[in-house]
C-alpha cells in the first residue's frame, strides 16, 4: 500500500524577523509620507497596511499631469497627379416618346 502523498510544494511559514522587518520599513514609509510618530506606533498590522493604502492614493491624486510635448505633424509625401485629359462633351440624345399603352376593352 502507497504511503501518503508528498506534495511538491507548501505554503512558506510566516517567520517572525521578516514580519518585523517587514512592518518596520512600512511604519517608515508612513512617517516619510507625514503621518505623527505617536499614532503609527499605536497602530496595528492592519491598521498600517490601510494608512499606507490611504497615502498611496494620496500620492497618485497629487501626481500633476505631465504636460505634451507638441508633435509637429509629419507632412505627408506629395504625389504628383497626372492631368486628366479632358473627355469630350457628346450631345445628349434626346428621349424617344414613348406610345403610351392603350387599354383593351
Amino acid at each position: 500500500m502507497p504511503g501518503p502523498r508528498i506534495k511538491f510544494r507548501t505554503r512558506p511559514k510566516k517567520l517572525g524577523a521578516r514580519k518585523r522587518v517587514r512592518s518596520k520599513s512600512q511604519k517608515k514609509r508612513l512617517l516619510e509620507a507625514g503621518l505623527d510618530e505617536k499614532y503609527v506606533n499605536k497602530l496595528t498590522e492592519r491598521g498600517i497596511r490601510d494608512e499606507l493604502k490611504k497615502a498611496a492614493r494620496k500620492k497618485v491624486a497629487k501626481k500633476k499631469p505631465v504636460a505634451k510635448k507638441k508633435t509637429v505633424a509629419k507632412k505627408k509625401p506629395v504625389f504628383k497627379k497626372k492631368p486628366i485629359a479632358k473627355k469630350k462633351q457628346v450631345a445628349k440624345k434626346k428621349p424617344v416618346a414613348r406610345k403610351k399603352p392603350t387599354s383593351k376593352k
